[in-house]
């Protein structure tokens, strides 16, 4: 008996003592390959997916490697099936191999004979396979390959796609790493590199680093190896000014060589940003801006917070497999369960650097992490008690009783840039009033956005209450408090999002503050452990307090 921190059940989960002295060195080991399920104090708990496993060996890690982590690590012999079964599910990863043939064209072919007789009977599959051309390929029709690796995912048989890509139209881009117009000279940090070399390596697929870390720029280090046109999808216009302004910075491209297809402007130019908003609009039940796909024989397609990838997008990625895919996220963690999806069409997880790890570099600001638990009034808890189950949580999640809360933070960090942020409307206009804080929400016009946010950069704005439109993509570097009131129920990726809010390093090097206030004895108690799990698998502990802490003994009264 090793007295390992990990317990490795027959069942594919995997208990780890939070406790033992080797839980952290453990959990590093096993986050490339293991999804974490439930994160209460003392013992989480892991489970072995296949799609975990095919991630893991598309990132580089083998078989072998897992389960000389599994032996390692456990407390007690690891079940025999239990590694047979892990060693077979990663062997299933690139058994079949999309080619590329100089005589035929796109072709499915095996490295197992068998595996390609099962798959080429299933219906799943019919209409997208062409001629067999001998035992080990048969011909695949271009237009299909997309669709093909979803259904091979889906029949448990990930194919491994070496099929190549276009090179796309030619446009010089470089790194301006001496600085540019006056601007300090700078270098890539030796992560960001790696997930370049990682993602070009593999040709398509998904980098992995936290809020903070710098993603943009290992889009930008990507567009210079590529040195072709480039279409940028992003979450909303504001988050794709943020880019234009990081690319004239930190590259050799100008503002005239970039341009911005959003709902206010529709600029192609070698270097093309767009709005997932603008891409999914639809009128009369067509897609209208479709053709900005094929506007350009671009080089490369960059799909930013690509865990936030609507629906219809997958739909268009199906048919652009020749074209090099880069997506870039804090978090794999898909609400919808489409990372299959992900996996296929975007591309498999090419680099996933541990939040931990990039904190202890000193690239992002560590964070505490606390949980303030409210009590309803007494007649909050009715009200609560006898409305309908759909409307339970937000009642919960904008209770009165939270007001007093949220300002006794912001009191407690006088000195700080504070973010206060909510899902629902009303309650932010609550909170607006009662800080005497400007808002940002959806309706804002992006010129307000902007101000409001440059205000805030600049100290002349202290505290900000934002809607969901803070979970992504804003640069505020000197936010180092966040105070979460109120969200999409139990969303693991939101919070992530939200966190990642505060950890920009800061210029004294001191720390960030994350704060959840929730109901007490509600369903909001519940979703805020859901929403926690993943940063619990970064190394996050929340610490829980009571309101009484936060308030002092008396509790103010409001009107």
């Amino acid at each position: 008996m090793s007295g390992g921190p990990l317990i490795v059940q027959s069942d594919k989960t995997l208990l780890l003592e939070i406790d033992h002295p080797d839980a952290r060195a453990c959990r590093m080991a096993i986050a490339p390959f293991a999804e974490l399920e439930r994160s209460p104090e003392h013992v989480h708990t892991y489970r072995l997916t296949p799609l975990g496993l095919w991630n893991a060996r598309a990132a580089g890690h083998d078989a072998e490697g897992v389960v000389d982590t599994l032996i390692k690590y456990s407390r007690y012999p690891v079940p025999h099936a239990l590694l047979v079964d892990v060693a077979e599910t990663m062997d299933r990863y690139g058994r079949l191999q999309l080619a590329n043939d100089p005589a035929h064209g796109l072709v499915l072919r095996a490295l197992d004979r068998v595996v390609l007789v099962e798959v080429a009977k299933s219906k799943k599959l019919a209409g997208m396979l062409g001629a067999k051309l001998d035992d080990d390929t048969i011909a695949v029709h271009p237009s299909e390959r997309g669709r093909l690796k979803q259904a091979l995912l889906k029949l448990g048989w990930p194919a491994e796609d070496l099929a190549g890509y276009v090179d796309g139209e030619a446009h010089p881009i470089e790194l301006a790493e001496a600085g540019k117009d006056g601007g300090k000279p700078w270098t890539l940090r030796s992560y960001q590199r790696e997930a370049v070399e990682a993602f070009w390596a593999g040709g398509s697929g998904v980098v992995v680093l936290p809020c903070g870390a710098g993603k943009t720029l290992v889009g930008a280090a990507a567009m210079a190896e590529a040195k072709a046109t480039t279409l940028i999808l992003v979450t909303n216009t504001v988050a794709g000014r943020q880019w234009k302004r990081e690319l004239i910075a930190r590259t050799s491209l100008t503002e005239e060589e970039i341009g911005e297809y959003s709902g206010e402007r529709k600029e192609i130019r070698p270097v093309t940003i767009a709005t997932y908003q603008v891409l999914t609009s639809r009128r009369k039940g067509a897609f209208t801006h479709l053709d900005l796909f094929g506007a350009r024989d671009w080089g490369l397609v960059v799909y930013d917070e690509v865990h936030l990838l609507p629906a219809p997008i997958f739909r268009f990625t199906a048919d652009l497999q020749a074209r090099r895919r880069l997506g870039l996220t804090a978090t794999l963690v898909r609400e919808d369960g489409r990372e299959g999806d992900v996996f296929s069409l975007i591309g498999p997880k090419r680099y996933d650097a541990p939040w931990k790890d990039i904190e202890s570099q000193g690239w992002i600001a560590p964070a505490e992490c606390t949980e303030v638990r409210v009590t309803l009034t007494d007649a909050e808890r009715m009200s609560y008690a006898t409305a309908e189950a759909e409307e339970r949580y937000r009642m919960a999640a904008t209770a009165r009783t939270k007001l007093p809360v949220v300002r006794a933070l912001v009191d407690r960090h006088p000195d700080d840039q504070v973010l206060v942020i909510g899902g629902y409307i009303d309650q932010l206009h609550q909170l607006g009033e009662y800080l005497d804080a400007p808002i940002v929400q959806g309706s804002t016009t992006n010129k307000e956005r902007e101000r409001l946010f440059d205000a805030f950069r600049s100290g002349e704005v202290r505290t900000l209450v934002i809607s969901k439109v803070g979970n992504f993509s804003i640069d505020l570097p000197e936010a180092a408090v966040a105070i979460q009131v109120s969200g999409t129920f139990g969303s693991r990726q939101e919070e992530a999002q939200r966190l990642g809010r505060v950890l920009r390093p800061k210029a004294d090097g001191r720390q960030a503050h994350f704060y959840t206030v929730v109901s007490r004895d509600t369903i909001d108690t519940e979703y805020a452990a859901h929403r926690q799990r993943f940063l619990a698998e970064q190394g996050y502990a929340y610490t829980i307090v009571d309101a009484d802490d936060v308030l002092g003994p008396k509790l103010p009264t409001v009107d």
